[in-house]
């Protein structure tokens, strides 16, 4: 079929649409799309994880040094870079602050190739051993799902912006099966509002993309979890250290990363110098600790699931330490210390892939490590490891992602154990006020708050952070030169549709203004017309704003100035055009309208 009959199809489909089907049960039918789309997308990248990590590893033996461990991760991180490089040809890492990113500045459109690209380049990462997950890619995938699906149908941008919520909802039920879980993730994360509106197609995404999960997997859980140890008001110190502890571990985990990935980020112009540094860094963390191997998930089952330390030291298997309880607690320090390495270095080296699954993995570790501790020193009451390690997985996932509620649900939901709300509660409320003293943003946000670009739950910042500069400069403007005398600028004056005229040098450069309202008592002297010079009339502005300015700041800096027009400059001075009071107001009111609508 040819790309203009597939537009005509759609054109028809769409108008027959607006006649019988209203943009609201439009938008109920496009989230069961959603979240059945997302959760196929996901069954199928865990599909294509496994089916390549069977592939590449079914000759290994479980008790003996692999060599290979050397040379698969760099060879998936290696095609993971040709296939982004020459097929996709556009950046797709970063998934969840891609979102973000789209939803605070690009009014919720995602490309289309983020439909499928994702899904591709994180199951040739992982499979080969990339030390990454496979859920941030998935959300980028599923939101981008919803964002296309209202693109189609030509929906506005606040309903674009509740189907990517719809999609990222259906992302992280669909991987997990989690339908709450992916929820709060939505309100948390990507601080999506929820409204009476909203609230329902995201709920429908999300149990459907549950469903269809149990439906394409089964309906085991991720983890076997059963409840031995009941939770008592004894082991409540040890809940509150280990949360306190996971903050900590969490804060580690974010600076060492952004560290990392600056460090990679100045090798960008030397692709395989890069490659060379990162896939070292990684192949020889995964050689020596085998663990760090894919997503790790399967090292946190043997401590979820085991019962005994002849079951938790499986966790060795493959590495040196193999069959040497005495390094059991060594290996799993060093695993949990070194994982933000071996993620840094796939991604920094051109994987694909996010920080989900390792802030779970590093949390697991972590608490393992504290139980297994705790127990051995004889600290104080005896404290469950495999409770322990769950709990470390909601701490560390919360306090990284700053989403208690998310951590709280999602490890519920992982493991059935609904059991454990109290010590879940108790240990995310620990780890998040812990790491909330450093870090105000999660991981995911804390690049777009840098720069301003963050939308949060605060209705008056995400309004100025949806507002786009380049939509309210006025760049159509007529300037002079500080040489005219002052009978041409009067010429210039007449046919300017403007209270004012910039000077400009021959660059473009701002040098000053000439305000109309201060030259009326000259204006009609034609005595002084060639007495004057524009440069003896012109003033300066009374502020300059910066082409990449938050919108907030601009808003400021009309609040400061009570100027009725500022210039908006470039980097190098140049003017770019003017932005106008009344047209500022004029636009943050109707998408305060737009935004606080039902």
């Amino acid at each position: 079929m040819k790309v203009s009959d597939s537009l005509g199809f759609i054109s028809l489909l769409d108008n027959w649409r607006k006649k019988y089907v209203s943009d609201r049960e439009l938008v109920l039918v496009l989230a069961f799309a959603v979240g059945f789309l997302a959760s196929l997308a996901a069954y199928f990248l865990h599909v294509i994880i496994k089916l390549i990590e069977e592939l590449v590893t079914s000759g290994f033996q479980v008790k003996t040094i692999n060599w290979l461990y050397l040379i698969y991760p760099v060879v998936g991180i290696w095609l993971t870079s040709l296939f982004v490089k020459y097929i996709v040809r556009d950046n797709i890492s970063h998934g969840i602050t891609r979102v973000l990113y789209a939803i605070s500045t690009k009014q919720s459109r995602l490309k289309a190739h983020n439909t499928w690209s994702s899904i591709v380049a994180s199951a040739i990462t992982i499979g080969f051993g990339g030390s990454v997950g496979a859920e941030a890619p998935i959300v980028l995938t599923g939101s981008a799902i919803g964002s296309n699906l209202g693109r189609i149908f030509k929906l506005d941008n606040r309903t674009l912006m509740l189907l990517v919520g719809c999609g990222a909802t259906a992302a992280v039920s669909g991987i997990f099966k989690a339908p709450i879980a992916g929820l709060v993730f939505t309100l948390e994360v990507l601080m999506v509002d929820l409204t009476m509106a909203s609230l329902l197609p995201i709920l429908i995404a999300s149990v459907t993309a549950t469903c269809f999960s149990y439906f394409f997997t089964g309906g085991s859980s991720m983890f076997h979890f059963q409840m031995d140890y009941l939770w008592g008001l004894d082991r409540v110190p040890p809940t509150i250290l280990l949360g306190i502890a996971c903050g900590f571990v969490s804060l580690y985990f974010m600076r060492l990363m952004s560290w990392c990935e600056n460090g990679y980020g100045k090798l960008s112009s030397k692709p395989y110098l890069k490659l060379l540094v990162g896939g070292l860094v990684l192949s020889s963390l995964i050689f020596l600790f085998p663990s760090l191997y894919g997503e790790g998930y399967s090292s946190l089952r043997l401590f979820i699931e085991g019962k005994t330390e002849a079951d938790w030291m499986q966790v060795m298997s493959g590495s040196m330490f193999a069959g040497e309880a005495k390094f059991l607690l060594l290996y799993v320090g060093f695993v949990m210390m070194t994982k933000v390495f071996a993620t840094s270095a796939t991604n920094g080296a051109g994987g694909c892939g996010g920080t989900f699954a390792p802030s779970l993995f590093i949390g697991g570790f972590g608490g393992f490590f504290f139980a297994r501790f705790w127990n051995m020193q004889q600290l104080g009451v005896y404290v469950p490891e495999k409770n322990f390690t769950l709990y470390g997985m909601a701490a560390v996932m919360a306090a990284v992602m700053h989403a208690p509620l998310t951590g709280i649900f999602l490890i519920a939901e992982l493991t059935g154990g609904y059991q454990l709300f109290i010590p879940l509660i108790i240990v995310t409320i620990s780890s998040y006020l812990t790491i909330n003293i450093f870090e105000h943003h999660s991981i995911y946000a804390v690049r777009l708050a840098k720069q301003g670009k963050l939308l949060t739950h605060h209705t008056d910042k995400s309004i100025l952070t949806l507002m786009s500069m380049d939509k309210i400069i006025d760049s159509e403007f007529t300037s002079v030169d500080s040489d005219m005398e002052m009978g041409k600028l009067v010429h210039a004056l007449s046919s300017s549709r403007n209270d004012y005229i910039p000077v400009l040098n021959d660059c473009g450069n701002l040098l000053g203004e000439i305000d109309i309202n201060k030259l009326r008592h000259i204006i009609f002297r034609t005595e002084l017309y060639h007495r004057f010079h524009v440069s003896q009339l012109m003033t300066p502005p009374a502020a300059t704003l910066g082409v990449n300015d938050p919108m907030e700041d601009v808003m400021k800096t009309f609040d400061r100035t009570g100027a009725q027009n500022l210039p908006v400059v470039s980097i190098d001075g140049r003017l770019m055009g003017y932005i106008s009071r009344a047209r500022l107001y004029s636009m943050y009111r109707q998408l305060v309208a737009d935004f606080s609508a039902e």
